[in-house]
């Protein structure tokens, strides 16, 4: 048998290698330029619906895909907005903690729960928001919500699980600041925000030592209620039945405090920031400065301008420093919101030879488009991408539940996702180089450089002020 195969393999060979050389003498056959694709298609919202429990708990419910599976998220305004100065990571410690069992079931009895309905419990904790999820088969959506409940409204917090956890953050934090985008990253947001949560990016040996039992309660009690929470259910489900789930399982949650308010005043100033590594092959650059947030008029012509001018792929800054001078492999910029506040950021690690010269032509390509609109051609291309790249967002239940979040957070009305590809669309090149005069202010630009001090110092020294 092994004999017969090795014949077909060799006679398939000679026919190609025949194939090749006919191909060779005769001249290669062209190649076909492929249709050039469609504006990407609206996309358009599943049906919602929505409710509120007395105790202020809000809950929106959408019906998607044909997958007999269901997400259920809680998502709770708190996160490290809700620190204080010297608590920095306590609300990461807390979310740790809230997977650690609850008051009558321990963690091991809770992931064998999620386990058996087809999922697993994530606690996530970010700058404004604390996310607990799990995606389940749809059979088990209520008894899903029963035991999200259960873990959110009744956590164990653990003492003896504090030490341990504590370790894990300290060794989380020896890793992180062995890396380089995380020190600019970290160097970048204190600049703007200097005197607010939002520049406290990471915590210290000491600090998270310093924690207790206490302290996560405290942090628990303070800040987790029904109040602040939002109930997203995604995927095929029995709405009457999660609905009655809802409502049972979370009607007797305290109310507790309204969402936390407080804006940042970022600052906005030309100021060159070197972070000495010494030995360093790369620099590590960050260069950018406040910008505004979703529910701005200006906020999806900015997201246009950025993807033209460094947010993706096919961007100018990506296509100079990449392509065509190879100083970078992976340059991106991006529009980074939280509630009524962001920023615009270029980010790309360039060979430390050429560290000078790669700000140089970040900045040489922000004149550029400030000094002369792009081509429609151009721009064409750009806005059939990022309304592409919303429509693939918006393909699972994750990514639903995602728009949805984001739309209430930003409270950015009903109809904001279903014209949000028509709004792309109708940016002209006009606008983009208007937002790019608006926001991206050279002479307001905070520039970090990670990299070898005694070889970057010269090449950046033209750029501090």
């Amino acid at each position: 048998m092994r004999n017969i195969f090795s014949s077909l393999i060799c006679t398939a060979m000679l026919m190609a290698i025949a194939m090749l050389t006919a191909s060779a003498q005769t001249g290669a056959t062209p190649k076909q330029t492929p249709p050039a694709g469609g504006p990407p298609k609206p996309f358009h919202l599943p049906q919602l619906e929505t409710f509120s429990l007395p105790n202020g708990l809000q809950v929106t419910m959408a019906q998607f895909g044909s997958i007999p599976k269901v997400q259920v998220r809680v998502a709770v305004r708190a996160g490290n907005l809700n620190e204080q100065a010297s608590q920095v990571w306590l609300a990461d410690l807390t979310g740790r903690l809230i997977k650690e069992g609850t008051t009558s079931k321990t963690s091991e009895q809770v992931a064998q729960q999620a386990a058996s309905m087809g999922g697993a419990i994530d606690v996530n904790v970010g700058p404004d928001l604390t996310q607990i999820d799990s995606d389940v088969l749809s059979e088990f959506g209520p008894q899903i919500v029963a035991l999200l409940a259960d873990v959110v409204m009744h956590p164990l917090l653990p003492e003896s699980d504090v030490p341990r956890l504590k370790q894990d953050l300290q060794r989380k934090l020896s890793i992180e600041r062995t890396q380089p985008g995380v020190l600019a990253h970290e160097r970048f947001v204190r600049a703007l925000y200097p005197d607010h949560p939002y520049g406290r990016f990471l915590s210290s040996e000491a600090m998270i030592g310093s924690f207790t039992e206490a302290d996560v309660k405290k942090f628990y009690e303070n800040n987790f209620g029904a109040a602040r929470t939002h109930i997203y259910v995604a995927g095929k489900f029995d709405p009457a039945a999660m609905k009655k789930a809802i409502t049972a399982a979370f009607s007797d949650w305290k109310r507790g405090p309204d969402p936390l308010i407080n804006i940042p005043k970022p600052v906005s100033k030309r100021e060159l920031d070197l972070v000495d590594r010494a030995g360093s092959a790369q620099s590590t650059l960050y260069i950018g400065l406040p910008a505004i947030d979703p529910s701005n008029p200006d906020y999806i012509p900015l997201q246009v301008m950025d993807s033209l001018l460094g947010g993706s792929f096919g961007s100018r800054i990506t296509s100079n420093i990449r392509e065509q001078k190879g100083y970078t492999y992976s340059p991106r910029s991006q529009v980074s919101v939280r509630y009524r506040d962001g920023y615009w950021v270029e980010v790309a690690d360039v060979t430390t030879a050429v560290t000078g010269p790669s700000i140089k032509e970040i900045l040489y390509e922000i004149d550029r488009l400030q000094n002369a609109p792009p081509s429609a051609a151009e721009l064409d291309g750009i806005k059939n991408y990022l309304a592409g790249v919303f429509v693939i967002r918006n393909s699972s239940r994750d990514g639903v539940i995602n728009q949805l979040q984001f739309v209430d957070f930003h409270q950015l009305g009903d109809n904001y996702l279903n014209t949000y590809v028509q709004k792309v669309h109708a940016v002209t090149p006009e606008q983009v180089q208007d937002m790019a005069k608006k926001y991206v202010v050279k002479e307001k630009l905070t520039i970090v450089v990670v990299g070898d001090k005694q070889k970057i110092a010269d090449q950046t020294a033209p750029y501090a002020n």
